[in-house]
């Protein structure tokens, strides 16, 4: 009987050892400082690493610049965004000439720019000459040239002007503002009340020359214009008395007896400076021709229009002053 041979097994073998094996490689950037700037005349080899090969840090930051706006950076190149600007261009050119179509049948634009050419100087002498008209000569408008025009105001001190008028009547209406105000009687609804009856004054005195003029026969639109001029000046003198008889009556108002001495002046001041300047636009001195038909025409209105002159120049400037400097 023989021994068996599965009584010493040989050695068993252990299977071999295996390390585990990443599956999602992540690489780290590796970090390293920026190169040293060079000088301008000289090519750095060293690139940024956010940029691509062979692009020069200029032209990144110059595509970078372009796409700053992202999506929107090509807005103003979108052939339907040129197409809108196109149609509101068109529509602002149609609508300027439709508005200056409609406001030149009633107000000639062109001529109003003569009224604005004031300068600093015309202005100041302009006030003084409405404040002190006593001693003023001559009263005549110098012509620019053979044409008969006359010269802007900036030039000539006795031109009328739109820009004291409308000045003055924007100083009235916040002066008397600030006056109740400090009187302690200030409302927010009296800057209101003050400017609607301003302009109810200034429109009723509007539509007075405009019937004068009709009334006269005086179709010369520049004519009109300077009547409209010389009713703004007005307010100098209403804004002179309200000043100073605040000054002096210790916040009463222009009530007592400076307060109308003060007013008495302004209104014998404007009064006369409004019938010497007035004058050569109601009464002008036409030239005759042979038969002295212009001559006749103007000796069957010079009555009427010194009339006129005379009752605009002191019972309606009283009228209206009086309700300016009383409000």
């Amino acid at each position: 009987m023989q021994r068996s041979q599965f009584g010493n097994p040989p050695p068993a073998t252990s299977p071999p050892l295996h390390h585990p094996v990443p599956q999602h490689v992540s690489t780290v950037p590796q970090l390293r400082s920026p190169p040293p700037p060079a000088p301008q005349h000289q090519h750095s080899g060293y690139g940024s690493p956010y940029q691509p090969h062979g692009q020069s840090q200029p032209q990144a930051q110059a595509q970078g610049g372009n796409n700053a706006f992202g999506a929107y950076g090509g807005f103003i190149n979108d052939p339907t965004a040129q197409m809108g600007f196109q149609v509101g261009q068109s529509a602002l050119k149609h609508g300027t000439e439709y508005l200056e179509q409609n406001v030149s049948r009633y107000v000639n634009v062109s001529a109003l720019k003569h009224y604005f050419n004031v300068s600093n100087s015309y202005v100041v002498n302009k006030v003084v000459l409405i404040l002190w008209p006593w001693r003023h000569k001559p009263w005549a408008r110098k012509l620019a040239g053979p044409n008969g025009q006359f010269m802007p105001p900036r030039d000539d001190v006795n031109s009328p002007d739109m820009y004291i008028p409308v000045m003055a009547l924007v100083t009235y209406i916040l002066l008397s503002t600030l006056l109740a105000g400090l009187r302690g009687a200030f409302q927010p609804e009296l800057l209101g009340y003050t400017a609607t009856w301003a302009f109810f004054i200034v429109g009723i005195e509007i539509l007075g020359l405009k019937l004068g003029c009709y009334l006269l026969s005086i179709a010369n639109d520049s004519q009109l214009l300077d009547l409209v001029a010389y009713s703004g000046y007005k307010f100098v003198g209403v804004i002179v008395t309200l000043v100073v008889s605040e000054i002096f009556n210790r916040g009463q108002g222009t009530g007592g007896w400076l307060g109308w001495t003060i007013f008495a002046y302004c209104f014998l001041a404007n009064a006369l400076f409004l019938l010497r300047s007035l004058k050569y636009v109601l009464l002008p001195e036409n030239a005759t021709d042979e038969r002295g038909a212009m001559q006749t025409v103007a000796r069957s209105q010079k009555s009427r229009r010194t009339q006129f002159l005379f009752v605009y120049s002191y019972p309606v400037q009283l009228i209206f002053m009086w309700g300016l400097t009383s409000m």
